[in-house]
């Protein structure tokens, strides 16, 4: 289902602050298109959280996103699109972009067959995942590593510090010791720390994210003869804005209003 015509947003949304860097990737492919963000800073990190809940929250916010007038909606959460992607194009009349660990990729490209993802528990215990791994990494090894904390350090915007630094020493370490050539980025938080990940893995291992092809399934969608808007963004959060705004301007590289709802 393409969406043609149109002067509403795109609407996105994630556990926290994250996704934006699926965002970042649909404004370089689409630098026309009005951006509506949604973070659900109140619940965040959806992968402590159980099934259901998210699967809830997940729901309540794509809702949200679509009675805000948005023409398509992107789950930019891995943990949110292995609980209630197909939740989500069954209950919304727009269409949904969801995101899932490039496993699929990573398999592709390793040299030496041996393939790390690093993910949330709850993204890594999903049927999605496990099906990913079934159907596209066949004859590869594939080692996942849980990050329990990871995000909520990116939340609270540490990015590049001794305390980043010293988690992702901990959260690399049975990948490196596994010998793996390939990191597949499974938590559209862990972007904005590819800098100091790729050095705490060494020069010999490539990082894949899955950001660059959402933004190229969204473009798809919207059709090149669509009508943009103005190219704004516009961030909403449940949790509270004067902590997630400054977060936002680093992470966006510049300021932008941060509004507060409840659902």
């Amino acid at each position: 289902m393409k969406v043609q015509g149109t002067r509403r947003p795109i609407g996105s949304f994630d556990s926290g602050v994250g996704g934006l860097s699926v965002a970042r990737e649909i404004r370089r492919v689409l630098p026309g298109e009005d951006l509506l963000y949604v973070a659900d800073t109140a619940y965040c990190p959806y992968g402590d959280r159980a099934l259901e809940e998210v699967r809830a929250r997940a729901l309540a916010v794509g809702r949200y996103v679509e009675g805000a007038g948005a023409k398509l909606v992107v789950a930019a959460c891995n943990t949110a699109s292995g609980a209630a992607l197909e939740q989500l194009r069954e209950a919304l009349a727009i269409p949904v972009v969801g995101l899932e660990p490039a496993v699929k990729t990573g398999a592709t490209v390793t040299r030496n067959g041996r393939v790390g993802v690093m993910a949330t528990a709850g993204t890594l215990t999903s049927a999605r995942y496990a099906r990913l791994v079934r159907e596209h990494a066949r004859g590869v090894e594939v080692h996942p590593q849980p990050c329990p904390g990871l995000a909520d350090l990116i939340e609270e915007g540490h990015l590049d510090d001794e305390r980043l630094r010293a988690r992702l020493e901990q959260f690399t370490r049975p990948l490196r010791d596994a010998g793996v050539d390939t990191v597949i980025l499974g938590c559209t938080h862990y972007a904005f720390v590819s800098g100091p990940l790729g050095r705490v893995l060494g020069p010999g291992v490539q990082l894949i994210d899955s950001a660059p092809a959402i933004a190229r399934r969204t473009e798809h969608l919207v059709g090149a003869d669509g009508s943009p808007g103005t190219g704004g963004l516009a961030v909403l959060t449940t949790g509270d804005p004067q902590k997630v705004a400054p977060v936002v301007a680093r992470l966006w590289g510049a300021e932008v209003p941060v509004g507060a709802i409840e659902i």
